[in-house]
């Protein structure tokens, strides 16, 4: 991949993705820390690096769980025209704005679910997905336990992080064999994403859901396993 992971949109997209950073911009109700001249090298280049991922590239149905502003989600469902993306969000402001950025934007292939990810893991999305992908919303072990309902098995989690911390990852160690899932790599694109210590988390599911998943909405964060 070129070391600007945004050089392979379509000029379409470019424009596609320039109209959801203004609407960003625009924003009264922040739903966004960046939406300066930062915002693309932070939230479009960030959210395209997950490219890297075959097991993204490929994914006809994708999961953007906690997806706030919108990014990766928006970002993907622009470079994969093909796939469908579902962005889930519990706060009906930011749904509210990704509602707007998709009709205004015209991203035809992303639909936003205002709902939790433990409700949706409960209904349709049940084991729909081949990738999930949530970017700073949460542990690791949070982040596979909420993923691993929704993904089929051999799907893939890809998880945007900033600098690697040890204690973080052996607890999802612990935790990977009762959620069905075991991490798989950690990529370093930092200097594609604009931020010095940005990972990326790849961890497959491997087996069928474990049938006390989904816990109650909450549970993965406030007593994350491991």
């Amino acid at each position: 991949m070129s070391p600007d992971p945004t050089a392979a949109l379509e000029p379409r997209g470019r424009v596609a993705l320039e109209r959801v950073l203004e609407l960003l911009a625009e924003e009264r109700a922040s739903v966004s820390s960046v939406v300066d001249e930062r915002a693309w090298k932070v939230h479009v280049a960030d959210s395209l690096t997950g490219l890297r991922v075959p097991g993204l590239r490929a994914a006809a149905r994708i999961a953007d769980v906690g997806a706030g502003a919108g990014f990766p989600g928006l970002a993907l469902a622009v470079a994969l025209p093909e796939a469908r993306v579902d962005l889930i969000e519990s706060v009906s402001r930011k749904c509210a704005f990704m509602e707007r950025a998709v009709e205004a934007a015209g991203i035809p292939n992303a639909t936003v679910l205002d709902t939790r990810s433990e409700d949706w893991a409960k209904a349709d999305g049940r084991e729909a997905y081949e990738a999930v992908t949530a970017r700073a919303v949460g542990r690791l072990s949070t982040l596979a336990e909420l993923a691993s309902p929704l993904l089929k098995p051999n799907g893939v989690l890809i998880a945007w992080k900033g600098k690697r911390d040890e204690d973080e990852e052996n607890q999802l160690d612990r935790a990977a064999e009762s959620l069905a899932m075991r991490p798989e790599n950690v990529l370093d694109v930092g200097t594609e994403a604009g931020s010095r210590h940005r990972h990326l988390h790849v961890i497959r599911k491997v087996g069928a859901t474990p049938t006390n998943l989904p816990r109650r909405p909450g549970m993965a964060k406030k007593r994350p396993k491991g």
